[in-house]
């Protein structure tokens, strides 16, 4: 059983925020906020926001510049601004504190939200956070996320279905070797398609919050985080590896590997089960 999903908009200086939310509001708990992977929106967990949506309010906003959000008001933003950014959208929602949970790129924004305000989170769940030595990072930096815009052949559409196709298949996806292939099936062609679609609508500036990330030197950044905290990452996402690595950072925190034969019943178990009172 799951609750309908709902869809608005809050405005910050940068334009309209897009956010997903499930549930109702309650004085007995505290919200859910979700924090998205990239690429693409807060689309791609909207099965896992209607499970959560029956037992907790949740919010699930596109990270700007990201599906139906505006873009970041800078060239070249920080994972500290997309962190500020989260803050600006609870004001704005007249929201003082959430529990978090941050796949990804959201586990990054999630990690300097901890540190800068750690009045705001009550609890953190980073999902599949990767700890990337020095020489990998570049190596993402510069070839993970090409800058795109569009032209008058419409190469940008075979560009993201190739890109989000071969996420499924590699990774890192331009790495196309045995050492690097994923041992999960292709998702049905209608996955992709919503994805893509998140792609093609921020196009010219999906790349900012990946170069964020690979910017970001997390095993620095996760000692100085406060909040109770649990690692979690499912079997068949890449960056499980780095799950014993990015727990041992992290004072006191406890971590979570969801199988494969769990899916989302267990991705939204370990989460309701962590943030309990």
């Amino acid at each position: 059983m799951s609750v309908d999903v709902d869809r608005a908009f809050v405005r910050l200086d940068e334009g309209l925020v897009h956010y997903r939310h499930a549930g109702t509001p309650s004085d007995g708990s505290l919200p859910l906020f979700v924090a998205h992977a990239g690429p693409g929106s807060s689309a791609g967990y909207e099965p896992l926001i209607a499970v959560l949506g029956e037992s907790r309010f949740v919010i699930a906003p596109d990270t700007l510049g990201n599906g139906d959000s505006a873009a970041p008001a800078m060239d070249v933003p920080d994972i500290e601004y997309y962190a500020d950014s989260v803050c600006r959208v609870l004001d704005a929602l007249g929201i003082d504190q959430v529990d978090y949970f941050g796949s990804h790129t959201g586990a990054h924004i999630g990690c300097e939200l901890a540190i800068a305000r750690p009045d705001r989170v009550r609890k953190m769940i980073f999902d599949g956070i990767g700890v990337f030595d020095d020489d990998f990072r570049k190596t993402l930096l510069e070839n993970y996320a090409p800058e795109m815009k569009p032209d008058e052949y419409g190469t940008q559409f075979t560009w993201a279905w190739h890109f989000l196709r071969d996420q499924m298949m590699h990774f890192p996806y331009f790495m196309r070797d045995p050492e690097h292939r994923m041992q999960n099936d292709m998702p049905p062609a209608d996955f992709l398609h919503i994805h893509v679609t998140d792609v093609l609508k921020a196009l010219t500036t999906y790349h900012k919050g990946y170069r964020a990330v690979f910017r970001h030197e997390v095993e620095k950044r996760l000692p100085l985080v406060t909040v109770p905290s649990l690692f979690m990452s499912s079997e068949a996402d890449p960056l499980h590896k780095y799950l014993d690595d990015a727990a041992s950072r992290v004072p006191g925190a406890e971590k979570r590997l969801v199988t494969k034969s769990e899916g989302l019943e267990g991705t939204a178990s370990a989460i309701l089960s962590f943030f309990a009172p």
